[in-house]
């Protein structure tokens, strides 16, 4: 029996290298400041060399994946807008003129959206054409797709990961783009936490307190219709989650094989990695939070994936506009740890930890 893409990719990904690790540590220590003076970018840099094996670390090439989709329980009035925008955004991410096509162009990040899921045919030039489903099923009734389908569109996400990281990329982002997508993400976040639909949902692009309580009440339905197997992330996917949010999933597993690190967005593309992590916990090792969604369940997230963000803006845009805007700091962080001179070249005596 063939093994399938994503078992496959699961058996590849190993832990970080702790060696590296030590190597990058010990040149910060030797750089002519105070000891850990800058924080949790002297960290992401230590981890992103533990993350490819080597203190020489290289984030010369980025681009950030938006996968895109749409989500049949936006028919239960869940979202503010209808679900024809996410056609319109998918097609202005190919012509440059979205938030996150703003940002990525001066974090010098290539934009790369994804039709995975959306409703009607897409055109632009950008667009990677990977349709898998014209909008998932109405999840209160049904489940979102078919436990085949899902798995499809977590191999493509890895697909896409792997043919970026072999065409020279070196840090990847993620971003998504799905009108009633914060629903799906906060019904697999619920069952996956095992914590109430109120206490991981919040009102997503703009909902009014009656289309929050609608929100609420149809994650509770799809729940009680679909029965989702906590410990099986496929199925939960499956069941109450998205295309976008299963191949986001596949990108972080992806990355991780290919020892690259992974940036993660804000809440939905926190819960398509807390469903990476599940099917493989190794992929923790390459994820790095770029920031805290202002989502109720943004904090919850990022504890459950040990991450700690590097921003807290109040950001809950999505697109992959939380991974665009880290990138710069990454780079100065890179500037520092490869350029300032060590205590060693200044002839200064180096700091000592405190004991």
């Amino acid at each position: 029996m063939n093994m399938g893409l994503l078992e496959k990719t699961v058996r590849e990904i190993t832990p970080a290298d702790e060696r590296a690790a030590q190597a990058a540590r010990r040149r910060w220590d030797s750089i002519a400041k105070p000891l850990h003076s800058l924080g949790l970018l002297e960290d992401a840099v230590v981890r992103i060399a533990a993350m490819g094996g080597s203190p020489d670390v290289d984030l010369s090439r980025r681009a950030i994946v938006a996968m895109c989709a749409d989500h049949g329980v936006v028919a239960e009035g869940v979202t503010q807008t209808g679900q024809e925008v996410t056609a319109i955004v998918t097609e202005n991410m190919s012509k440059g003129d979205t938030s996150v096509c703003c940002m990525a162009r001066v974090a010098g990040a290539e934009l790369v959206p994804v039709d995975i899921g959306v409703a009607r045919p897409v055109e632009g030039a950008r667009i990677l054409q990977r349709n898998l489903m014209r909008g998932t099923r109405n999840m209160t009734r049904e489940p979102a797709m078919d436990r085949e389908t899902c798995v499809r569109a977590i191999e493509t996400g890895i697909q896409i990961a792997q043919e970026l990281c072999a065409s020279g990329v070196k840090l990847l982002g993620t971003g998504e783009m799905g009108i009633g997508n914060t629903t799906a993400s906060s019904a697999v976040v619920s069952v996956l936490l095992g914590v109430e639909p109120e206490t991981v949902t919040g009102r997503g692009a703009g909902l009014s307190s009656e289309g929050l309580a609608r929100k609420v009440d149809a994650i509770r339905r799809a729940v009680a219709v679909n029965q989702p197997d906590p410990t099986d992330p496929v199925d939960v996917l499956s069941k109450v989650g998205g295309l976008d949010l299963a191949s986001l999933a596949g990108v972080f597993l992806g990355g991780a094989a290919c020892r690259v690190p992974v940036l993660v967005d804000g809440f939905i593309s926190a819960a398509a990695a807390l469903c990476a992590v599940r099917l493989c916990p190794a992929a923790g090792d390459y994820l790095l939070a770029s920031h805290v969604s202002a989502e109720p369940a943004g904090e919850l997230l990022l504890e459950a994936l040990g991450l700690t963000p590097f921003l807290r803006a109040r950001m809950c845009l999505g697109e992959g506009t939380g991974t665009a805007a880290v990138m710069p700091l990454l780079d100065m962080a890179l500037a520092v740890y490869r350029e300032m001179a060590t205590f060693d070249e200044i002839e200064v005596e180096a700091y000592q930890p405190l004991t």
